[in-house]
């Protein structure tokens, strides 16, 4: 039996404190055993991003660095890869082509773009000549785009060629303060005559580099105190929010994640490969690649098709995946369509090799000795369809539910675990662990630079000295934010004697495992004074097969609840089908039948986690298309931007509400 004995990972550095005198009480501080003995020191050549790179360069100057699929008659084809040397010397050319066109230490340089080679080329030339990045989130529409420019007051952005046409759009009214564009690939000769009579270049990629390679300048490297990026959040309400980054806090992640990594047996090595699919934009993204460069390992850029991911991983095979629940969810919803179409026998064989495995993995075997056998068998076949090299999955932005992970951990062949973090804390401030399955369903405890504690919110009834102990999640540490640019009220807000309140609400153990159950903003009192978590309602509801995303929402002015419904649409077919209905997923959606089905189904949902009166879901808008980014109604890491939900949804709900009004005055009047 391996692993029996309890795995320690946290150490309590201070005790929990009642309220007094108005302020709440706070739970005790935890911390990661790697640092049991204080943060641990950076070395020389890790005290900024750009001091990871250069010596990545310098160390592995031949090993693939960045990895591309060219296009074909509209085809991906295979890998193309760029050096670390090759990487190197063009940052050095792009970042005296900026010098030359008089860009000063200092200054901020926007990336606006999917993931691809010039995206890390344009931001290690920021790092390297002390520039700060700002990147634009590729999935933002132009009002973003047009405020982020103007409030970081950005002189060059660096594009993606289909990208330009929205710079250039009246409705970005800050194009006219850009001096230049630098495009991916190359301008139009109409888009470049349009800049020029607002006063901006545009310059072709090659054209840069050539400009920094006959007007050569030395780097400029940045102190560790420097701000190395402002990452704007997308916020899910008001304007987007600029996060300012230091350089240092970017050598601590990265020296973070290498002891952390250090303690596992399998260890990281230059032949892994990362596949980057979410936008580097997003602070997850750019952390993970920022440490496969410090290893000397390869990143390799999904094609740009999310719904063709799965042909990226076949081509590039790569042993890392980092996605965010909903990437998860569909992995999991693809492994289970292809179960329902084997023989009856062959999923009897699946399910008693997975509950064999589960009880190993219980029990304390690691993920590759409980069951040999069974991964032969079963599993070895769910791990070729994520491109058979898979080594560690991590999934975060979001909780993913413990069913998946549970499954995935099981049937993957690879290690998986959950983190939790905000750009804020530079991504993940906390981290599971492999093969410990008493995580599983948790987020895990502090990160190696990272201080963790619970503080009281009384309005909602968490309180971190009750049992079990739950509360708004702060974090201290070396990775926190320094503030919201030319936002000091905000920064004050939220950073209170040196600790980041998230917002979020957890539950933590007594030896410092957290939970992330709630969202302190994401409440609101119904009519008659009763208190709704809404985040908590959402992941009840959505269990149903029938569901695919839900919306709940009620205001302080009614007593009921009602929500907008995304229909699974496989299942709802399914459900059409055997019900005699005809016609398009569109037209099936439009039913009353079909409304009436899924309230029984959410009724079904709210009986059985034993919900109260008052949460339940009593009417329902359906809408066959997806929450999305286009409709301004999810963020890029598809959280639920529920002001602008309510503005887009308010017709549909505020019949829902007559219709349940008239029926109140219809049963009155019986």
């Amino acid at each position: 039996m391996e692993g029996t004995k309890k795995q320690v990972f946290t150490i309590q550095v201070e005790d929990g404190k009642p309220g007094k005198d108005g302020q709440p009480a706070v739970g005790p501080v935890f911390r990661n055993i790697l640092a049991k003995d204080g943060y641990p020191p950076l070395e020389p050549d890790m005290r900024t991003s750009w001091d990871v790179f250069r010596t990545a360069a310098g160390k592995y100057p031949n090993n693939r660095m960045l990895g591309w699929r060219p296009f074909k008659d509209g085809v991906p084809g295979p890998y193309l890869w760029k050096s670390y040397k090759e990487v190197y010397e063009e940052v050095l050319q792009i970042g005296s082509a900026l010098r030359h066109l008089g860009v000063q230490p200092g200054s901020t340089v926007g990336i606006y773009g999917a993931n691809c080679p010039q995206w890390v080329v344009a931001m290690q030339a920021c790092n390297g000549y002390s520039l700060i990045c700002v990147p634009l989130y590729d999935t933002l529409g132009a009002g973003a785009v047009d405020y982020i420019i103007d409030h970081a007051e950005i002189d060059i952005v660096f594009i993606q060629d289909k990208k330009i046409k929205e710079i250039l759009s009246p409705n970005c009214k800050s194009a006219t303060r850009l001096k230049a564009l630098v495009a991916f690939t190359s301008a139009n000769n109409e888009q470049i005559k349009d800049a020029e009579q607002i006063g901006m270049n545009v310059y072709s990629w090659n054209d840069f580099l050539k400009m920094g390679k006959d007007k050569p300048a030395k780097p400029c490297p940045p102190q560790p105190n420097d701000t190395c990026t402002i990452m704007y959040t997308s916020g899910t309400s008001g304007q987007p929010k600029g996060v300012m980054l230091s350089h240092e806090s970017h050598g601590m992640y990265v020296k973070g994640v290498d002891l952390f990594m250090d303690q596992f047996d399998d260890k990281m090595s230059t032949e892994d490969v990362f596949l980057s699919f979410l936008p580097l934009a997003h602070i997850l993204d750019r952390m993970i690649e920022e440490y496969f460069f410090h290893k000397g390992a390869s990143v390799g850029y999904y094609h740009g098709d999310l719904n063709a991911l799965r042909d990226d991983l076949m081509e590039l095979k790569p042993t890392l995946l980092v996605g965010v629940p909903r990437v998860y969810e569909k992995i999991y919803e693809g492994i289970l369509k292809a179960l329902a179409d084997l023989r009856p026998l062959r999923r009897v064989i699946f399910n008693a090799l997975y509950n064999r495995k589960l009880a190993g993995m219980k029990a304390g075997y690691t993920h590759k000795t409980a069951s040999p056998f069974a991964d032969m068998l079963a599993f070895r076949k769910v791990k070729a369809r994520l491109g058979g090299r898979l080594r560690l999955l991590i999934s975060g932005g979001a909780p993913l539910s413990t069913e998946i992970e549970e499954f995935l951990r099981v049937t993957s062949c690879a290690y998986f675990i959950q983190g939790y973090g905000l750009t804020e804390t530079l991504g993940p401030s906390t981290v599971g662990y492999p093969d410990d399955m008493s995580l599983v369903g948790t987020v895990g405890v502090a990160a190696t630079y990272t201080d963790l504690r619970l503080e009281e919110v009384p309005e909602m009834g968490y309180n971190p000295l009750g049992v079990p102990s739950r509360g708004e999640i702060l974090i201290r540490g070396n990775t926190v934010f320094t503030g919201y640019y030319k936002n000091p009220e905000l920064t004050n807000e939220v950073m209170v004697d040196g600790w980041f309140h998230t917002g979020d609400i957890g539950e933590m153990t007594p030896d410092g495992i957290l939970k992330v159950i709630d969202r302190k903003k994401n409440i609101f009192k119904l009519s008659q004074g009763e208190y709704v978590a809404v985040e908590y309602l959402e992941k009840v509801y959505v269990f149903p097969p029938i569901i695919e995303d839900i919306w709940v929402y009620g205001d302080s002015y009614r007593s009921t609840l009602v929500a907008v419904v995304n229909p699974h649409e496989e299942n709802t077919m399914k459900w059409a089908a055997s019900k005699g209905y005809k016609g398009s997923f569109d037209e099936i959606c439009k039913l009353e039948s079909l409304k009436e089905y899924i309230l029984t189904e959410l009724a079904t949902a709210a009986q059985k986690n034993k919900l109260r009166g008052f949460e339940y879901i009593k009417g329902i808008v359906l809408d066959p298309v997806p929450f999305d980014i286009e409709r301004d109604l999810v963020t890029a890491t598809m959280k639920k931007r529920r002001n602008y939900m309510l503005k887009y949804y308010q017709p549909e709900i505020d019949k829902v509400y007559k219709k349940l009004e008239d029926q109140r005055a219809a049963n009155k009047a019986k």
